[in-house]
């Protein structure tokens, strides 16, 4: 099997190139791509107890863009409820409340990321804090990357009021 060495070396190389190739085309939106949830115990301020559920979706609209919608649920029946499009911005995906939907004093700025073992959110400053209940807040929550899901609802998510208010409030948006 005279040969066989560099045949074998280029075989490798090749391999190797095209799993490079293919691990760069994943665009960060389609690596973050799925439903995350986060189950945990609640309370009342009566003493009672109840189990809640925070769940990210993140679909992808484009090579550097996503679909965002997170809802968080907080002590005593406060919430926080956001959905947009996010673009890439470095090493995240960052949704910025356009001029129309402006709901606080400043627009929201809402950062996903993934941070280790964790899909992190967070908006600069309480940012978004008009999208939370009292004692809501979109900055700092997180959930275990390894409750990524995919999302089964698509074409329920996708038919959605918000869904389709997110692209065409993006689809407004300056370059």
């Amino acid at each position: 099997m005279r040969g066989s060495g560099p045949a074998l070396a280029g075989i490798v190389l090749a391999i190797a190139a095209a799993g490079a190739a293919m691990a760069a085309a994943a665009s960060l939106p389609e690596a973050l791509a799925g439903v995350y949830k986060d189950h945990f115990q609640n309370g009342l301020v009566t003493g009672e107890t109840y189990r809640s559920e925070d769940v990210l979706e993140i679909v992808p609209t484009g090579p550097t863009a996503a679909y965002v919608r997170t809802i968080l649920e907080f002590y005593n029946g406060h919430s926080c409820s956001l959905s947009g499009i996010a673009h890439v911005e470095g090493a995240d995906l960052v949704y910025r409340e356009p001029p129309s939907k402006k709901v606080g004093d400043v627009p929201c700025v809402l950062h996903v990321a993934r941070k280790g073992a964790k899909v992190e959110l967070s908006d600069e400053d309480g940012s978004c804090k008009a999208y939370c209940g009292a004692r809501g807040s979109l900055s700092g929550d997180d959930f275990p990357a390894s409750s990524r899901r995919v999302i089964r609802y698509m074409p329920r998510l996708k038919a959605s009021r918000e869904f389709k208010e997110a692209l065409q409030e993006d689809a407004g948006r300056a370059p």
